[in-house]
């Protein structure tokens, strides 16, 4: 392996040096991992057995030349990304039942997606605004409205990393999630895919959702910041609305500092949310990375990259 391959950090883990077209996700007991028209889920069942599913998968984005655009690929691809992973999600939930325990119905699973979703623009989003209005703060300038709001949202955001990080029926995801990055990142680096050598790398990723949300609250006060403090309704409205347009910057943002991820001042700037990983990832066992590489050798059976291009990699970048 050579330096072009792997760095090696002062803690002795190594990063790999280039992006794959490869995402993945941690689920309950096991890793998603996706590709460019493919994606597959490891789950350890209670019988220690482990059950690998892959699926096909064509993104809207290869069909259409006008989602392709900047900033408006980011919004799709963060679309797209969440219905892999919600069906992901259920998938491993439904492999953790005995067989006398019925599996979620198709209905229950949908609303389950809805309320979740509902509560993160609620948390993220909505609440800010409403305190930032209730306190009175910028009620004569917009621009201390909207840096107040942000200064609230990142600290909700902060304070729910904390919080769930301290829960331990969410260790064993954290390990996955920890599974799920080295797993990558020994892919990115070109080493044979095998627990030893993928437990050589640093549980950090710099494509990592954790690092994309922190992107999202900081591209936000930049996207709000020029209406200033609006009427309730339209205050509301222009945070739900606005959603889309925070992520596809936020998407391009991540994707840029993917690219140059071996210089300096990109370095310096994805630090911050680098270590915010550190809240939602653990060091994994054996056994999970051993889950993680099963997920990802499915996606790699069927995967040829050597022929992918941009239009085939386009929302795989804030996937992992």
């Amino acid at each position: 392996m050579t330096s072009e391959q792997a760095a090696r950090q002062a803690d002795g883990t190594l990063v790999a040096q280039r992006d794959a077209p490869i995402g993945g996700q941690a689920v309950l007991e096991g890793v998603m991992m996706r590709g460019v028209s493919t994606w597959a889920v490891a789950v350890r069942k209670p019988d220690e057995s482990v059950d690998v599913q892959s699926f096909p998968f064509v993104s809207v984005l290869r069909r259409h030349k006008l989602l392709r655009l900047p900033v408006v690929r980011g919004a799709v691809a963060l679309f797209e990304s969440l219905g892999i992973g919600f069906k992901a999600l259920g998938i491993a939930a439904n492999a953790q039942l005995g067989e006398d325990e019925e599996e979620l119905s198709g209905k229950a699973w949908t609303g389950t997606i809805i309320v979740a979703l509902s509560l993160s623009v609620g948390l993220f989003f909505l609440l800010p605004a409403v305190l930032t209005n209730l306190s009175g703060a910028g009620s004569d300038n917009g621009i201390v409205f909207v840096v107040v709001e942000k200064v609230i949202r990142i600290s909700i955001f902060l304070g729910y990393l904390w919080l769930i990080s301290r829960m331990k029926d969410l260790q064993r995801v954290f390990q996955y999630h920890g599974a799920e990055h080295k797993t990558i990142s020994c892919y990115e680096a070109g080493l044979d895919l095998t627990p030893d050598n993928a437990q050589r790398f640093s549980r950090l990723h710099p494509r990592c959702g954790t690092s994309f949300l922190l992107i999202v609250m900081i591209v936000s006060v930049f996207v709000f910041a020029p209406f200033g403090k609006l009427d309730w309704h339209w205050l509301l409205i222009s945070r739900v609305f606005g959603i889309p347009l925070v992520a596809g910057l936020a998407f391009e943002a991540i994707k840029w500092f993917g690219r140059n991820r071996a210089k300096q001042w990109a370095r310096w700037l994805m630090w911050p949310g680098l270590q915010l990983q550190r809240l939602t990832t653990r060091e994994p066992d054996v056994a999970q990375l051993a889950v993680a590489i099963a997920a990802l050798e499915a996606v790699l059976a069927v995967e040829t990259f050597d022929t992918v291009d941009e239009a085939d990699k386009l929302g795989i970048e804030v996937a992992a």
